[in-house]
């Protein structure tokens, strides 16, 4: 137990990391993710088909090369040629990557909805935002909790992945200590500090989907 306590800190330390890469992630993504699902939709196929090229090169390719070529081939691109420091590769990685999965979740949402809702708003005089604003996107968010949650979820998993980068990250530090005093307590730790996170969002997201229930009955 006595040793428990004394590799808190750094392990807190750590997990603090986790969460500002899930949080600037999350606020930044969504957003984009939305963004793009609605261009994704555009009647206009050069945007359109762009936008599809996009969604389907972050989701062919595995975050980590992402990571990897942000933060050590990007400086050599012709033009562009940024050097960026770790955390900010990490967090551009992660908010293009998940942008492109919050997308397809938000575009399967829109499309969910009947055509009729959107032939009503316009006989209405509604124009196409208000349209989006106050008729399709408030049915959209209850019918993407479940696949959002999921997404989520997976996000708070995936932070691990800045270790790649020398990042101080909840399992860098975790592994760390594991190097130093040849004892597996350390991963066991961080495994349950990453089911707590997970919990919360969990339960975060299971008193959503009551809370939007209630226009069911």
């Amino acid at each position: 137990m006595n040793y428990v306590l004394d590799i808190m800190g750094p392990l807190i330390q750590g997990t603090g990391v986790t969460i500002q890469v899930f949080l600037i992630t999350l606020v930044l993504s969504v957003p984009f993710g939305l963004c793009l699902a609605l261009l994704r939709i555009s009647r206009f196929k050069v945007v359109s088909g762009f936008v599809n090229g996009y969604i389907w090169l972050m989701r062919g390719t595995p975050l980590m090369l992402q990571m990897l070529f942000i933060y050590f081939a990007l400086p050599f691109v012709p033009v562009i040629g940024i050097r960026l420091p770790d955390f900010p590769s990490a967090i551009v990685a992660f908010v293009l990557n998940y942008a492109a999965y919050f997308a397809e979740i938000f575009r399967a949402g829109i499309q969910s909805i009947d055509r009729g809702q959107y032939e009503g708003a316009r006989v209405l005089g509604l124009t196409y935002t208000q349209t989006m604003r106050r008729i399709v996107l408030p049915q959209v968010v209850k019918r993407i909790l479940p696949p959002m949650s999921n997404e989520t979820i997976t996000l708070v998993k995936d932070t691990s992945l800045i270790y790649v980068l020398a990042m101080n990250d909840l399992l860098r530090a975790a592994r760390g200590i594991v190097q130093r005093d040849f004892t597996t307590t350390p991963f066991v730790v961080a495994a349950g500090f990453y089911l707590l996170m997970t919990l919360v969002l969990t339960l975060g997201f299971q008193h959503l989907e009551k809370k939007y229930a209630v226009y069911d009955e």
